[in-house]
């Protein structure tokens, strides 16, 4: 394996009083798609958020690029390469389209809007909608596409396919795998609970219980272990 890009070791991590992250160890080498699984609440959301600086880290190392990056703030993470695509998508619903692209453009010429459009052709037929006006899916590839303007080099999805009906869920894992092809080479970390279609897309999956790692494998070989998949995460696989 290629010399990891991100690592977490023994990472304990959690919001206030609360430990959700008991130890949490795992790597990510350069253009890999590792999917991470599991039940509610042990902790998949956390790790992202861990990683970009949102939840408090008690101990434990997050190395990026060979760098210890626990104590930067989440703006410096973003520099550094590090793109969280949140549940909650956190677009902004009173601007158009392409004005919320253009807020994630940073630094970079306006021509580079081209790059979201042609990866998501949807966005460029509804350029000058409001967010607001979008359905689901249509906000969810503007969340990925505002994000991927950054030009991350580790793009962290937080259950990108939740409420997306099974069109729109391909659609977007067709867009994560050009990504993953592309001369960019860019590396995905997708915590998901549509479990087949993760473990589809990824080469790597890990299964979480407790705040730390339950399973590991490769995802073609935990696709077809149902015995593990249902033992760890239980209906979710269904």
């Amino acid at each position: 394996m290629n010399t990891p890009l991100l690592e977490l070791h023994d990472v304990v991590a959690g919001y206030g009083p609360m430990t959700v992250l008991n130890g949490l160890t795992f790597s990510v080498a350069p253009q890999e798609r590792l999917a991470i699984i599991g039940r509610n609440g042990v902790g998949k959301t956390t790790a992202l958020r861990a990683v970009m600086g949102l939840a408090r880290l008690t101990s434990g190392r997050i190395v990026f690029d060979g760098e210890d990056i626990g104590h930067l703030a989440p703006h410096q993470r973003a520099q550094r390469g590090l793109g969280l695509v949140p549940q909650t998508r956190d677009i902004f619903p009173s601007l158009s389209v392409e004005e919320n692209l253009v807020a994630g453009l940073k630094q970079r010429p306006r021509r580079a809007l081209d790059e979201a459009y042609a990866l998501f052709p949807r966005l460029a037929e509804r350029r000058r909608n409001g967010g607001a006006q979008l359905s689901g899916g249509e906000q969810q590839m503007l969340s990925v596409a505002r994000t991927l303007l950054g030009e991350p080099r580790v793009l962290l999805l937080d259950e990108p396919l939740e409420g997306l009906a099974p069109l729109i869920r391909q659609e977007l894992l067709n867009a994560f795998a050009n990504l993953s092809r592309s001369s960019s080479g860019i590396t995905v970390v997708i915590v998901e609970q549509q479990v087949q279609e993760a473990l589809g897309y990824a080469n790597r999956a890990l299964v979480l219980e407790r705040g730390a790692v339950a399973h590991a494998a490769l995802a073609e070989e935990l696709r077809g272990d149902v015995h593990t998949l249902e033992r760890l995460v239980g209906m979710a696989v269904h």
